[in-house]
């Protein structure tokens, strides 16, 4: 019961906390990326090192919940569509954690606010999405998913969501690369990344299409996953969303100032940016 209390709990700040942070970073530029700080100290860290340590909490936490967490199960235990989501939330991890960042020429600097502050977010979203795919109520959910059309809708919206984001990470590394190659990049103490015009696929439309396609990759996913909540009223909406979602409802609100943010700094120091490019939806934002 204790243990169901604090699921709960942390199920209703996870909802609670992304509409409060997520305005105010419209308000500042989160110090890393092209946002890195200006100067070097102790408190500026490593890029490459700092995300991959930030990013292995995640399924770290994830499958500590999920093998020893109360309602824990073997593997052959769980159903084939419980085993094959915990698949897909590990093959996401392996490469935004660990091919990635090594398959990175370089990578810009952080402040060390933001590997922490994404270490605290990993660990608590790691640990819902193990508890809540070893729960009675995912395992009643998932029962009989493949005879459900939404499951399978959900399963080749991760896969598309998933190759289109590493289709666009591919577009920046290659930038990178070839500015590495002629000696382009910065090399100053704080190690800034030389920037250029990211073009072809959805660049055409929208100047982050890696966050668009990972958002793509967790609606799948949730869709997959759990039942959708309820959108009225509020106390019905906290009872009923579970984690999946709230992980989709999570990156949407925290991403979205970063990538107008980004936006407005490309059109700023690019006066040939492409005037017609939206910040992360196609068309509309």
């Amino acid at each position: 019961m204790q243990f169901e209390t604090l699921y709960d709990a942390t199920r209703k700040w996870f909802f609670i906390i992304p509409p409060i942070v997520g305005p105010l970073q419209f308000l500042i530029d989160a110090p890393f990326g092209r946002f890195a700080p200006s100067n070097d100290n102790i408190f500026v860290v490593d890029g490459i090192k700092s995300w991959i340590v930030m990013e292995l909490v995640s399924p770290i936490s994830f499958i500590a919940v999920l093998y020893r967490g109360p309602w824990a199960a073997s593997l052959s235990a769980m159903s084939t569509p419980q085993v094959i989501l915990t698949s897909l939330y590990f093959i996401h991890y392996l490469n935004r954690a660990i091919i990635s960042p090594l398959r990175t020429p370089s990578r810009s600097k952080s402040h060390i606010a933001v590997p922490l502050s994404a270490v605290l977010f990993n660990i608590a979203n790691g640990a819902l999405m193990g508890t809540y795919l070893s729960s009675p109520t995912a395992s009643a959910f998932l029962e009989g998913a493949f005879l459900r059309p939404s499951f399978w809708v959900g399963i080749t919206l991760w896969a598309c969501g998933f190759a289109g984001n590493i289709l666009h990470d591919e577009v920046l590394l290659e930038i990178r690369r070839k500015s590495k190659a002629k000696g382009k990049r910065n090399e100053n103490k704080i190690g800034k990344e030389h920037y250029a015009i990211p073009h072809g696929y959805l660049y055409r439309y929208i100047s982050y299409p890696n966050y668009f396609c990972e958002w793509s990759e967790w609606f799948g996913y949730a869709l997959a996953a759990a039942p959708f909540p309820a959108l009225m009223p509020l106390t019905e909406t906290l009872r009923t969303v579970h984690p999946p979602w709230l992980f989709l409802w999570s990156e949407v609100l925290l991403m979205i100032a970063r990538a107008y943010k980004g936006h407005q700094w490309y059109h700023k120091n690019f006066p040939e940016y492409p005037k017609e490019r939206k910040a992360v939806v196609p068309f509309i934002f």
